[in-house]
């Protein structure tokens, strides 16, 4: 069988840190739920004789998966969905336990280099930013947002200092006219925010806050996470890598939840009488892995990237007898 090459132009992030906390085996059977360019799908598919089912949202991504999956006809799925439906995807498909997922979550890089699709600021397109091509996009949120209701997406979901004085920017500059391109929405964000010492544009973070606000990004990922800590089998893993503090954040919650780190309720706290819950997870990465130097300087969009791994206990690990064997031998 002869392997695809995956498309030109992208370029997977911590590609070999992915592999190692995965660990692919012969015959197990995997999910990448952010296909994407395809790279992180065709890495595990090289590494072992096993079966990917890769899901993306954007049907741009199943398209251009089309080579790979003639490629790996017997042994790659491509599905398009969203990874927060994980559960019902492999449901419908007989499948109810995994023995890996990855995740490589926010924009690809093929949403960005693509001006039509109004990701970025970098070049003109129509204010879109919508992954699934369907539902609202950014234009009408800008059209048709209140000012609280712009500061709020701003400052949540783009942590940005100044969000209200972006959105009462963007409401006066939508009384005179439409906006409906990215370069307008950039200008606007621009004249409103002060220019930062760091050099970044003053619009990413406004841009950042309508993209996940359009495609719902942060409860996708925590349904995804959810359903994947579900779907693993005993040994299994899981491989997160997320973009910024947000993403992250999630992640570190959900891990840390699943693995029995989560902070205890303080005594007063009636919760605090309440057994702690059974850990389901065993963190491989205490603390996120980020890329190296030399690939920061060989792919400068890499360099915000943090990756987290954690593996499926065995089953038998939260039966009482052996909970109470264990506290016996501590």
């Amino acid at each position: 069988m002869s392997a695809a090459a995956a498309p030109p132009g992208h370029v997977p992030v911590m590609l070999a840190e992915m592999l190692a906390h995965l660990a692919p085996r012969d015959g197990g059977r995997y999910a990448d739920a952010t296909f994407g360019g395809g790279a992180y799908t065709q890495a595990i598919l090289d590494a072992a004789r096993c079966t990917i089912f890769a899901i993306d949202r954007d049907p741009d991504a199943i398209l251009r998966g089309a080579a790979m999956a003639r490629a790996y006809a017997d042994r790659l799925q491509l599905i398009e969905g969203r990874f927060g439906a994980l559960c019902e995807i492999m449901n419908a498909r007989g499948i109810s336990t995994l023995d890996g997922l990855v995740f490589d979550f926010g924009v690809s890089s093929f949403q960005l280099d693509q001006a039509e699709r109004g990701f970025s600021f970098r070049a003109e397109g129509p204010l879109d930013m919508r992954m699934e091509r369907d539902g609202l996009s950014a234009a009408d949120l800008v059209a048709t947002l209140s000012e609280a209701e712009l500061a709020a997406i701003l400052r949540d979901f783009g942590e940005e200092r100044h969000a209200v004085r972006v959105a009462r920017a963007i409401v006066a500059a939508r009384a005179e006219a439409a906006i409906t391109t990215t370069t307008r929405l950039a200008a606007i964000v621009r004249r409103a925010v002060p220019k930062s010492a760091d050099g970044i544009d003053p619009a990413t973070r406004s841009f950042q806050a309508l993209r996940i606000a359009v495609n719902r990004e942060l409860s996708e990922i925590e349904a995804g996470l959810s359903a994947a800590i579900a779907l693993l089998a005993p040994g299994g893993r899981i491989v997160a890598v997320a973009f910024h503090s947000l993403e992250d954040r999630i992640v570190k919650r959900t891990f840390a939840a699943a693995s029995g780190r989560a902070a205890r309720p303080g005594r007063h706290d009636p919760a605090s009488l309440l057994a702690p819950p059974c850990p389901h997870l065993r963190l491989l990465t205490k603390r996120p892995l980020s890329p190296t130097d030399a690939e920061c300087r060989a792919n400068p969009r890499a360099r915000s990237a943090r990756l987290r791994a954690a593996e499926r206990l065995p089953e038998d690990h939260n039966r009482p007898d052996t909970r109470a064997d264990q506290r016996e031998a501590a």
